[in-house]
């Protein structure tokens, strides 16, 4: 089972180091960060599902981070929890208008910051979860639009090609024969294709050349 992720961004060494190893003994993957630029850096290969943040650090604060964190749509979904010793009402309206999810007040007792980190990460969870059913959602709804746009053209195509065989002598139709064989073969291959499109249900994102991502229809 693959375990929930932590970042831990701290300043003071003690606490981050207790928190680390509180969070590890209970099955938690955990980093740490001493700052927020130090925590932006660690996102770019940790994708946490909760970052517990203290408010006050030097360099880039929790405040700054979280700003930063939930305007990039990479990171908004994490769960930002801000650990503080401010507990007026002014402090937790300014956390909450650059996005904070939660507020641990300082000293933290570990029973509720357990509690608070796994409610953090089912909603986190959910939320990509119905992020990827909209994601399934909106690709469905491209792909039968494309086959409609598709399949217009492409039967006007098969009634010209028609029309211009029926034109030609019988002499010219044997001699082009082959050609028409393989114009029909492709037409037969672009209708497969328009019909996995207007019937895609459950797409299937692939890697392709380059890295390139395709949604597989066949």
């Amino acid at each position: 089972m693959v375990p929930d992720r932590i970042l831990i961004v701290e300043d003071d060494s003690d606490t981050r180091f207790i928190l680390e190893r509180s969070l590890a003994k209970n099955s938690f993957e955990v980093q740490t960060a001493a700052n927020g630029l130090e925590a932006l850096r660690k996102l770019d290969n940790f994708n946490p599902h909760v970052i517990l943040a203290d408010w006050t650090m030097p360099q880039m604060d929790g405040i700054q981070l979280c700003n930063i964190v939930k305007q990039d749509e990479k990171y908004k979904l994490m769960y930002f929890i801000l650990l503080t010793a401010r507990s007026s009402l002014k402090d937790r309206v300014m956390g909450l208008d650059v996005g904070a999810d939660d507020f641990l007040v300082k000293p933290v007792e570990n029973q509720e910051l357990f509690a608070r980190i796994r409610s953090g990460i089912r909603i986190y969870k959910l939320q990509s979860e119905l992020r990827e059913i909209e994601h399934s959602k909106a690709i469905v709804e491209l792909a039968c639009a494309l086959g409609h746009q598709i399949n217009n053209p492409l039967t006007s195509l098969v009634a010209t090609i028609k029309n211009i065989q029926m034109d030609l002598p019988d002499l010219q139709q044997e001699k082009h024969k082959e050609d028409f064989d393989i114009l029909d073969q492709a037409i037969d291959r672009i209708k497969k294709s328009v019909d996995a499109l207007q019937n895609i249900s459950d797409p299937e994102i692939v890697k392709y050349i380059d890295g390139k991502l395709m949604v597989k229809i066949v």
